[in-house]
């Protein structure tokens, strides 16, 4: 009974994963992908990774799809990190920009599930950038060396600046590793 309940969870989704396949396997003969896929790109609209925070807010302020405030941003203390979110009028309902540095390395655009759907995103990134480097019932993944692109479930476009990221993501291990060296002094003082 248990498992039942399970494959009645993960049928659904495991339909579509083979649906998306199929239909990306059949569908050269109805809408060709571009032969010669675009790079991945590293700018959407008037946003691109690398940009200053002040270029940030002037171009958000100025683009109609969003709602931004001053208040949107937000800055974290304890990293040398600041983020931007703000909320989106009509296709996009959310959008998450992560700053490192002074520079944008990190653009999250959460869609309106009700205006576009899963299916649609993905085939428009298929004909404009290929196949997918990483495809699986979560998450499709275009990357070139620089630059990640990311489709994510339910309705999640994400692009990385991937050296950025490394770096921040090397930083946040060295100080979660000193932290831990730090607890276990603190606890070898008892």
């Amino acid at each position: 009974m248990k498992n039942m309940k399970k494959i009645k969870k993960i049928l659904p989704v495991f339909c579509l994963f083979i649906s998306i396949q199929t239909f990306a396997q059949t569908s050269s003969d109805e809408t060709p992908p571009n032969e010669e896929a675009a790079p991945v790109p590293s700018v959407y609209r008037a946003f691109s990774l690398g940009m200053g925070l002040d270029e940030l807010k002037d171009a958000l302020a100025q683009d109609a799809l969003f709602n931004f405030q001053e208040s949107d941003v937000s800055f974290v203390p304890s990293r040398t990190e600041n983020y931007v979110a703000t909320t989106g009028f009509s296709f996009i309902r959310r959008a998450l920009f992560q700053i490192k540095d002074e520079k944008v390395f990190v653009m999250s655009f959460t869609m309106d599930a009700a205006r576009v759907d899963y299916y649609s995103m993905y085939m428009t990134l298929v004909r404009k950038y290929g196949e997918p480097k990483i495809l699986d019932p979560k998450q499709a993944v275009w990357e070139d060396e620089k630059t990640r692109l990311t489709l994510e479930r339910p309705l999640l476009v994400q692009y990385i600046d991937k050296e950025a990221f490394s770096r921040a993501l090397d930083e946040a291990v060295a100080a979660r590793n000193e932290e831990l060296e730090m607890r276990a002094e603190f606890l070898n003082e008892f």
